[in-house]
């Protein structure tokens, strides 16, 4: 199958270097069609974007930034195409035969200018895979920019998941579900100047913030509740949350728990400010609370986090992830709760995190957020599923990969949830930043083939557990956890005048 990309011949971007990357390969020929369009060009860009890279990003190039080389590497080729693709805002020739033409829209418009004009209005755009021969939206999705800098970042971002579901549509077909837009940010666009400047800004008050504060710094909130607590509430009222004592330089996060051998545990991650590699901690709970001091019973050399508990064959076991390995590898309990050993890898070479397992209709799912790029692309809006007939596989990628672009619904956020015989899955919304709010989300059709989803109530963060974030949930019998995050200074006078404000603060040691 031919696969032309139409691109702005006066824009050669590592963006465009990137999505051929990732569209290459299996029984695709990709060709590159330079287009040179009437657009007028934004004063000043290419130098703004320059300036980025130097200060805001301190030379790393991103998708933004123009690369001349592709006019030379990437020609202009003569096959009939099957596919276009078309990344301009150039009509589409009368005479052209493809049997798919593809057009990105970014807030509903096409071209390079729509995608920068959402972001200059301050978010990044709704992407609509666009079909101009049956005018069909055949797929959508809105990214997530935790992982992207300045405007090039941004752009990068929102080019990269572009590259996502584009491939979604060559691979799978169209879906179903899509992402709904208002447009709202159409026509608010600052200037470019602006913006940068602002970015900048930002960079030097979030330096001078990490110089005295932790950041992020995670907790965990736990309370008892006889009621189905959050799950019921859709909020976090009811009985007081009480906070997990940390040291004051290390977070905790991502809480499970499971009762075993008739003792209950929580584990969760547990990162050193000071060393930035996450370990894999535990701490007992009686009917009070917790019972003595947390201890460390998983370290690897690389990162671990999301420590998802499962019961299978008798056994207790534990699939922390480890997305820095690119593989997704599954603990045996030898004792309880200290001693764990790696006994297989259920997925390689996919960048997956918080792997989720559920088991429904006699097949295990897998859950999981997952990256296709290595360069702007964020970490939390692209969910893909793995299925298998047992817990240690084969496991095959479920027919729609990914199955969602979504920053408010894509990146798991606890176990599963059955409820009067509903299906229910706890998600993070990022929609204003990593790990910002819990979306509550309806599972309503999943096999093998098929997934769809509805979120139904969002749970944010308040005075009843103060902070900007909340990312996690999760229940053991009445043992009901949270996380979220808050300010921890670093200088002990700082932290007394934090806890004074903090209606769940706990001493620290």
């Amino acid at each position: 199958m031919i696969v032309e990309l139409r691109f702005d011949q006066h824009r050669p971007r590592v963006w465009m270097r990137n999505l051929l990357g990732l569209l290459s390969g299996g029984e695709r020929t990709l060709q590159v069609s330079w287009v040179s369009t009437p657009t007028e060009r934004p004063a000043g860009l290419e130098a703004l974007l320059d300036l980025e890279r130097m200060l805001l990003r301190r030379g790393r190039r991103c998708g933004g930034d123009t690369e001349p080389a592709l006019l030379q590497d990437f020609r202009i080729s003569h096959g009939k195409p099957e596919v276009v693709i078309d990344f301009t805002a150039a009509p589409r020739k009368a005479d052209c035969a493809a049997r798919l033409y593809l057009r990105p829209l970014f807030d509903g418009h096409p071209g390079e200018d729509a995608a920068l004009a959402a972001i200059l209005a301050g978010d990044l755009p709704v992407i609509e895979i666009h079909d101009e021969v049956t005018g069909a939206v055949m797929w959508s999705g809105q990214p997530s920019g935790e992982n992207a800098r300045g405007l090039g970042g941004a752009l990068g971002a929102t080019m990269a998941r572009t590259g996502t579901l584009l491939k979604g549509v060559l691979e799978s077909g169209p879906r179903l579900q899509t992402v709904a837009r208002d447009g709202a940010n159409l026509g608010r666009a600052r200037s470019a100047t602006g913006f940068v400047t602002r970015n900048l800004a930002m960079l030097v008050a979030k330096s001078i913030y990490r110089l005295c504060c932790y950041a992020p710094h995670w907790r965990i909130g736990w309370r008892y509740t006889d009621d189905a607590g959050i799950w019921s509430s859709c909020d976090l009222s009811g009985p007081d949350w009480q906070a997990l004592p940390s040291p004051s330089n290390r977070f905790y996060a991502d809480p499970f728990a499971m009762t075993w051998k008739g003792r209950t545990f929580v584990f969760f991650e547990d990162l050193d400010h000071r060393v930035g590699v996450g370990t894999i901690s535990a701490v007992e709970f009686g009917e009070n609370g917790p019972i003595g001091e947390a201890v460390p019973v998983l370290q690897e050399p690389w990162h671990l986090s999301y420590p998802f508990l499962i019961e299978h064959d008798g056994e207790l076991w534990m699939i922390p992830e480890s997305s820095a390995r690119n593989d997704v590898s599954i603990y045996r309990c030898v004792e309880f709760p200290g001693r764990w050993e790696r006994q297989a890898i259920l997925l390689s070479g996919v960048e997956l995190a918080d792997a989720t397992i559920l088991q429904h209709d006699g097949l295990h799912y897998l859950f999981g957020a997952t990256r296709d790029d290595d360069g702007d692309g964020g970490y939390s809006d692209t969910l893909s599923i793995y299925v298998a007939n047992g817990l240690f596989g084969p496991w095959r990628p479920h027919t729609m990969t990914p199955a969602l672009v979504d920053r408010s619904s894509a990146r798991p956020a606890g176990h599963f949830v059955r409820r009067n015989g509903r299906l229910w899955r706890p998600v993070q919304d990022c929609t204003r930043g990593y790990g910002s709010a819990l979306g509550l989300a309806e599972v309503t059709a999943l096999s093998p083939e098929t997934f769809a989803q509805t979120v139904r109530h969002i749970v944010e963060p308040g005075p009843r557990w103060p902070g900007r974030k909340l990312h996690t949930l999760n229940r053991c019998g009445r043992l009901e956890l949270i996380d979220g995050s808050v300010i921890q200074p670093k200088l002990q006078p700082l932290r007394s005048m934090t806890r004074a404000n903090d209606p769940v603060a706990v001493a620290v040691r």
